[in-house]
């Protein structure tokens, strides 16, 4: 420890409180005062219960442990707790940067099922304060640095951007090209079935893949490709294609080659592949302009897929389209592998910095 520089705990030099919480019924969507909640501003209402700005740490929920900084005159909730500096000795802006790097927030995260923290587990955690002229000097370095990496992630996220829509640019062109020499064709006339999954099974099933238990169970999602356990049962033998057709997923597809079991809210379309190339069909379904019914939760159905069309060249120019398609995907998807590794190399060098910072070797 760096000389002049103290160890103390948080409770002892901050105020560490949850202020009163209002509804979201009680919000008032032309108030004068903006009301923070866990993640930042939520609403509205016609009166403040803080005047000055302050650090808000989330509480409660998935992004517990984050920071935000409220805006003077705001009514803060009870989701977000005040972290107050009871002194000038600990500047506001220090103190952000502990909680943003310096302090090992997860560690006191406490709740499986609803992740939170409390003023009890805040209170005892220990930080450096350095005398406040070198809280200064360290936040102005911070400041500098963090803006040329963040401006360094803004350039790498617009260019992982540019990746994602190359790819989709180019596939565009080729359908185009199709459209332009091919004229379209009904989608249930190149397939032998279109149905959606049923229940899933209660008697013929394992969570894992057994002797007896070894035909797939897909779902509608997109995690671990939709995988929901295993049966004996089969209902789709032929290669197939399916539809996520409910949530937030609604619309991924996914190729399955082998014999399966789909189960509730998942389309299944099993192509003539004596006509259509599974692969060349894949292509098309995400080509298409997906109109989802539903308002609150967008879905699917099978009389919507029915009615879709697809531009059908021949076979072997399916093939030599989907090639392509392949090389383009490949190298897009090595591209966006780089600039994502940019990005997770600009926020270990955060880590970093914050660290040397607090050790005071910045």
């Amino acid at each position: 420890m760096k000389e002049g520089w103290e160890i103390k705990q948080l409770g002892d030099v901050c105020d560490i409180y949850q202020p009163t919480t209002i509804a979201k019924k009680e919000m008032i969507p032309d108030g004068n005062y903006n009301v923070f909640g866990a993640n930042g501003i939520i609403g509205k209402y016609d009166k403040f219960n803080h005047k000055e700005s302050e650090l808000l740490i989330t509480c409660r929920g998935a992004t517990c442990g984050s920071v935000n900084i409220s805006l003077p005159y705001s009514w803060i909730n009870g989701n977000a707790m005040v972290v107050r500096p009871k002194t000038e000795h600990l500047k506001r802006n220090y103190l952000e940067y502990l909680f943003r790097g310096g302090i090992e927030i997860s560690k006191i995260i406490t709740g499986a099922a609803q992740p939170q923290i409390t003023r009890q587990s805040l209170s005892p955690i220990l930080i450096p304060i350095p005398p406040p002229d070198e809280q200064k000097r360290i936040v102005a370095k911070l400041d500098k640095v963090f803006e040329a990496i963040d401006k360094a992630r803004t350039n790498v996220g617009k260019n992982l951007q540019n990746a994602k829509e190359l790819f989709q640019s180019k596939n565009n062109d080729i359908f185009q090209q199709i459209e332009n020499t091919v004229d379209s064709i009904s989608l249930p006339s190149v397939c032998d079935e279109i149905f959606a999954g049923g229940d899933a099974p209660k008697n013929n099933y394992s969570k894992e893949k057994t002797d007896k238990y070894n035909i797939p169970i897909f779902a509608n999602a997109v995690k671990s490709n939709g995988l929901y356990g295993y049966t004996n049962i089969i209902r789709a033998s032929k290669p197939s294609i399916t539809i996520a057709a409910r949530g937030s997923g609604t619309g991924h597809t996914e190729i399955r080659y082998e014999p399966f079991y789909p189960i509730v809210r998942l389309i299944v379309i099993t192509p003539n592949i004596d006509i259509v190339n599974l692969e060349f069909l894949k292509y098309s379904i995400q080509n298409f302009e997906i109109i989802r019914s539903g308002s609150a939760i967008p879905q699917l159905t099978v009389p919507m897929i029915k009615g879709y069309s697809l531009l059908l060249p021949k076979l072997n120019e399916q093939k030599l389209i989907v090639n392509k398609l392949d090389e383009l995907k490949s190298q897009t998807q090595a591209l966006e592998y780089n600039y994502q590794q940019e990005l997770e190399a600009l926020d270990e060098l955060k880590k970093s910095i914050l660290q040397k910072a607090f050790e005071g070797e910045l």
